[in-house]
């Protein structure tokens, strides 16, 4: 594997080339905890990558936290959720890996067309309730439902 990118101070240091085997080509976009990360797999399979911030990798309870996170991720499959496909969380920088969905958030999807129309609006609030279902069933509370974590597909929400 690859070392990461040196994690001092300069701009690149949230940058890291390689999460585990996989080469981190885009950045999706960021959160608090981390960046999230456009790369595939040796047979091509799209995949989205989120990597700890730097910042939080030295901290024991925020490693605690995550494998916490990724061990939920990986009890939740269901047709709204992405499936986990790798995970690192004892790295030098913690990482997960999940199927890579394309398609707008519900956020920049309102921000670019304005609010939804009724029946879009149905479908959506339909397929949020069955995977809070889903999700609530695996035993997992979610704790960071919004729209900028609402991926819309041509067939729903994930």
């Amino acid at each position: 594997m690859p070392p990461l990118r040196d994690t001092g101070a300069d701009r690149n240091a949230e940058q890291p080339e390689y999460a585990g085997d996989y080469r981190l080509q885009a950045c999706l976009g960021a959160g608090g905890m981390g960046v999230v990360h456009l790369a595939a797999s040796a047979s091509g399979l799209r995949l989205a990558v989120k990597v700890v911030h730097a910042r939080y990798a030295e901290d024991p309870e925020f490693r605690a936290r995550f494998r916490q996170e990724v061990a939920a991720a990986r009890r939740v499959s269901g047709a709204f959720t992405a499936p986990v496909v790798d995970a690192d969380p004892d790295a030098v920088r913690p990482w997960m890996a999940t199927l890579y969905v394309p398609g707008p958030t519900l956020a920049d999807q309102v921000k670019r067309n304005g609010p939804l129309a009724p029946a879009e609006l149905r479908r959506l609030t339909a397929g949020l309730a069955e995977a809070l279902r889903d999700i609530h069933r695996a035993g997992v509370v979610h704790r960071d439902l919004k729209p900028s974590n609402v991926l819309l597909t041509d067939t729903g929400a994930v």
